[in-house]
């Protein structure tokens, strides 16, 4: 498909939403508000990332054409206030890519990605010129997973200089975090733990993106391991004719080293 046959479509998608906000249009959809969708975007994005990590295409595409709804759900509902457009949302983009790319649309070349991380801070830093002061860390939304919103400062932090130059230190740090975090356990105050607990969090999330691992898929993945590995031991207890209320901790974990096991031949015979 072609650029300009892409524009038609979605030209002709814009006109669908329209209609569906417009006089004789669908009684839902003109109900709608910037704040009314916020959690259908949250799930439409969940879904995607499900989608991704399936690695499945057909899903992917689905997904993603159920965000872009959103989207132009939103562009809909500001040009009905004169807010902005799907066009000026575009054209806004599009002028962005070019500009934070002069690596490519200027000839300027770069030798590497963390070259063009770089630069892209730096022309990020430029366009806010005349601007309040703002932070290198950027405005990232509270509402992200904590995880990634962490590890996002933490690549931040580190293309404006502020980072360790190997990993030696940063496993030192999440020693010394755990060591704090015993101490506070220790005293018996909630406040103090709370916070040491936090503070490890996020050292255990800035060694992950030296070890070039994603903090939130890996909790994630780890999050999934064990949901399948307790419905397994759920499957056996039932075969046992009992369930893990009425089992012990000893007899449960026998069967939790089982499931790791069955993964293990699995991950063999694939």
């Amino acid at each position: 498909m072609t650029n300009e046959y892409a524009g038609e479509i979605f030209a002709e998608l814009l006109d669908v939403m329209a209609q569906l906000r417009g006089v004789n249009g669908c009684p839902w959809d003109k109900e709608q508000s910037h704040k009314s969708l916020k959690t259908f975007l949250l799930e439409e994005s969940h879904e995607l990332l499900d989608a991704l990590d399936e690695g499945n295409t057909q899903k992917i595409c689905e997904e993603l054409g159920d965000l872009l709804h959103q989207i132009i759900f939103h562009c809909q509902i500001a040009a009905e206030s004169g807010a902005f457009t799907a066009a000026d949302v575009v054209r806004n983009l599009k002028e962005k890519m070019v500009r934070r790319h002069p690596h490519v649309f200027s000839g300027k070349a770069l030798p590497d990605s963390q070259t063009v991380l770089k630069q892209w801070a730096e022309i990020k830093a430029t366009e806010k010129q005349g601007e309040a002061p703002k932070s290198a860390l950027g405005n990232l939304p509270r509402s992200m997973p904590a995880l990634a919103r962490a590890q996002t400062i933490t690549e931040r932090a580190s293309q404006v200089g502020f980072d360790w130059a190997d990993v030696t230190p940063v496993w030192l740090k999440v020693e010394e975090e755990l060591m704090e975090l015993k101490t506070a356990c220790s005293s018996g105050d909630k406040q103090s733990t709370a916070e040491e607990l936090g503070d490890l969090l996020f050292s255990l999330v800035n060694l992950s993106r030296f070890l070039g691992i994603q903090s939130e898929h890996a909790l994630a993945e780890a999050t999934e391991r064990f949901s399948k590995r307790f419905r397994y031991i759920e499957t056996r207890l039932r075969e046992l004719g009992t369930g893990p209320a009425a089992s012990s901790l000893e007899v449960m974990d026998a069967l939790w080293n089982e499931a790791k096991e069955f993964e293990r031949h699995k991950k063999v015979g694939t």
